[in-house]
């Protein structure tokens, strides 16, 4: 006979595992804007999900190239690369993880309504070799695939298809369906609760595939827009982590003796974008014509903006400011190239008025006040800096969750932006920011619709050039005409500020995402 256990000896064991769970509570000054991986190209949005979802590579703790859901990819020739699957991988409900889940997903990834069409627009077609097998063809030899698979996760088809969630939640026209509030990934994490606005509980994965090397077994993650408030709740206990640290207070949690301030470089680029498409602006006092689509405008813009004085007051000198698109730590970054124009009003008054504006002129200005460092106050900077050469701008700042869906549409003339190359390569940039926009996702987030077919034909080049001479060639020849075209106005890189409790150990990565396996709090 099997002895038996005492009723009270069970209840013992599963108080102790419960006494032993470990929380790690969260907060962000923005919340997650869907659960759908595939419906906002934003770092916060693939930061979390990418804990319960999975790409086929992924990135080491070095930013390195690392097995996730693919255990190997090699290039069959010049435009077709094969991915073998990680086998014995299942999905938060149990069902099998195989290549029907990622062909299904690379479509849905390319198709109406996704955020992603950056990442699959070069690639012609995804097709099943056998169960744990596919080819990935490109359009054109394309060495970085395997760098630009990284934020694009996998979805169970079957599951998708049974929630109605086979397209993704499209958040410019406020489109929702099941995947935007209930998940199903391979990830260490499974969604436990969400409530929009308010919090989003993640609980630990205990049939995941690989080790994870943290204690947390759940994510309490809170969004708290008010910089007061977020410290508040650091300094007093109510979180474990949080950001970014209002620079303003990195020296108070520094000092505080049980937190730290974790500071380190971020591979965004800061910059304003302007509309040069439309005949008119949406949003001026100019009819009948588009002042942005003059260059001297767009440089009088960017001579106006004092970027030292963005720097030292507004940033706290935690910024460099940048003359490029993209930044050190990014592959193809042009060291020497990196020189912006001088800062001058009178220059950008002369400007204005041979471009026919000598009283200046009104417009619009969008802003997220959530999103990046300071992001408002950088607003605000700009609106005062151009009204010394006579602009007056109407700034409308406003939470990340209702100001991305709208300039995303395109519905805005003169807007401020980040972007983290996923990549760490920057034809990321130029083909997602300064390329063209087409309906295939090449220039996706180029929102001010600047246009140079010069540069196009060198954005393509860069994309398949395998010499890396002639590669980078091909980046300098095409920063520099954008920097004459002035297509945009790059600001600075913002440096990271994470507050963490000193029982928390954790890894801050450049392009500021935060991996929970990783955590272990003590």
């Amino acid at each position: 006979m099997k002895p038996r256990i005492p009723l009270l000896a069970i209840a013992f064991a599963l108080a102790s595992s419960f006494a032993q769970a470990t929380t790690l509570r969260v907060a962000n000054a923005g919340d997650i804007t869907s659960m759908d991986p595939h419906s906002f190209n934003e770092t916060l949005q693939l930061s979390f999900t990418g804990s319960i979802y999975e790409p086929l590579v992924g990135r080491a703790k070095d930013m390195a190239l690392t097995p996730a859901l693919a255990t190997k990819w090699t290039p069959t020739s010049p435009t077709v690369w094969r991915f073998e699957l990680r086998r014995g991988v299942k999905f938060h409900d149990g069902t099998p993880f195989d290549a029907d889940d990622v062909v299904f997903s690379f479509a849905r990834g390319a198709g109406e309504g996704s955020d992603m069409k950056g990442y699959t627009s070069p690639i012609k077609a995804v097709r099943k070799v056998d169960a744990f097998t596919v080819d990935i063809e490109t359009a054109a030899p394309f060495p970085i695939l395997p760098d630009t698979l990284t934020s694009l996760y996998m979805l169970s088809k079957k599951w998708c298809e049974e929630n109605k969630a086979e397209k993704p939640v499209d958040k410019r026209k406020g489109i929702e369906n099941t995947a935007s509030f209930k998940t199903n990934g391979t990830g260490p994490y499974r969604l436990k609760e969400r409530q929009p606005g308010t919090r989003t509980v993640l609980v630990r994965n205990f049939n995941y595939w690989d080790k994870v090397e943290g204690n947390v077994d759940e994510v309490v993650f809170t969004p708290i827009g008010n910089d007061a408030t977020r410290v508040a709740a650091l300094l007093s206990g109510e979180v474990d982590v949080m950001e970014p640290v209002p620079l303003q207070d990195v020296e108070r949690v520094k000092a505080s003796g049980n937190l730290t301030a974790l500071q380190g470089p971020e591979l965004r680029t800061i910059f304003l974008g302007m509309d040069q498409k439309r005949d008119e602006l949406l949003f001026s006092n100019v009819k009948g014509k588009n002042p942005f689509k003059d260059r001297r405008v767009r440089q009088a813009f960017y001579q106006a903006i004092d970027i030292e004085a963005i720097k030292s007051r507004v940033m706290r000198n935690a910024a460099n400011p940048t003359a490029l698109m993209v930044g050190p730590g990014v592959r193809g970054f042009q060291p020497d190239m990196n020189k912006r124009l001088p800062h001058d009003p009178e220059a950008a008054k002369k400007l204005l008025a041979e471009a026919g504006y000598p009283n200046g002129f009104e417009l619009g200005m969008n802003c997220p006040n959530d999103r990046y460092v300071n992001d408002a106050q950088i607003c605000q900077a700009v609106a005062a800096n151009l009204a010394r050469i006579g602009v007056k701008v109407n700034l409308q700042a406003e939470t990340k969750n209702t100001y991305f869906p709208k300039i995303l549409r395109r519905d805005t003339s003169f807007y401020l932006l980040g972007w983290t190359p996923s990549t760490t390569d920057a034809q990321d940039a130029m083909y997602n920011l300064m390329a063209t926009p087409t309906d295939k996702g090449q220039g996706q987030f180029n929102l001010g619709w600047y246009s140079n077919p010069k540069f196009d034909e060198l954005a393509l080049k860069v994309q398949s050039e395998t010499d890396q001479v002639k590669r980078n060639a091909l980046i300098r020849e095409a920063f520099k005409i954008h920097q004459d075209d002035v297509g945009h106005i790059p600001l600075h890189q913002q440096a990271l500020a994470w507050g963490l409790r000193s029982k928390v150990s954790l890894v801050q990565l450049p392009d500021n995402r935060m991996f929970f396996k990783w955590i272990t709090v003590n």
